[in-house]
């Protein structure tokens, strides 16, 4: 949730848990799409995603795209949360370390590091990067580096960003502007981005 801050709650922090794990392989227009089929739904809720039938928990996620597999891996989620997180996400997150949160969410099934960083950051407000193809892209393009893993990524940001999370949100939310608003995957606008001057124009 770019520019906003907190507090959160209980709601909102599982509505970003679920965007983040929908967004994987999609486009976020279409994951609003599945957001909103969930609340006329009145399905945004950890206990009625993990109870719901799948057949119709695939119907509300079927914008999202791979919503199969999708559904199956949130109602797992879900039901894990609500055995292992009795006191809800908002006192879950919030009594956990930056390390520890993001080491317990990649345990679950089908979140990855992007999926976990996401969650953490903006749902829990923790001191961690998130890395995605815009920042990759963005980076390679500038000359920053090149061929870094996952984590290599996100530890060259966080060693040249303080460990300040309103600096975290926002500097990801401007990269994700710039990677879609002109440093496109293809035919980028060069001419017009603001880091035209300083960029190495690695294309």
């Amino acid at each position: 949730m770019p520019g906003f801050y907190g507090p959160l709650t209980e709601r909102g922090m599982f509505e970003i848990c679920v965007g983040a794990l929908l967004t994987q392989n999609t486009a976020w227009a279409n994951v609003e799409k599945a957001l909103e089929a969930l609340w006329r739904g009145g399905l945004m809720s950890p206990a009625k995603i993990a109870s719901c039938p799948l057949p119709r928990l695939e119907k509300a996620l079927r914008s999202s795209g791979y919503f199969r597999q999708k559904a199956g891996r949130l109602k797992e989620f879900c039901r894990r949360a609500l055995a292992e997180h009795k006191e809800g996400f908002e006192a879950w997150f919030s009594s956990a370390s930056p390390e520890g949160l993001r080491s317990e969410l990649l345990s679950y099934r089908g979140v990855g590091p992007e999926t976990a960083d996401s969650m953490a950051l903006y749902a829990g407000a923790k001191r961690t990067f998130v890395i995605d193809a815009y920042t990759r892209r963005i980076g390679e393009r500038m000359g920053i580096a090149r061929g870094l893993s996952y984590e290599g990524w996100k530890g060259l940001f966080e060693g040249g960003v303080g460990p300040d999370v309103k600096v975290y949100n926002e500097y990801h939310a401007l990269l994700v502007r710039l990677g879609k608003d002109f440093c496109r995957k293809s035919k980028p606008l060069c001419a017009s981005c603001p880091l035209d001057k300083v960029c190495g124009k690695l294309i």
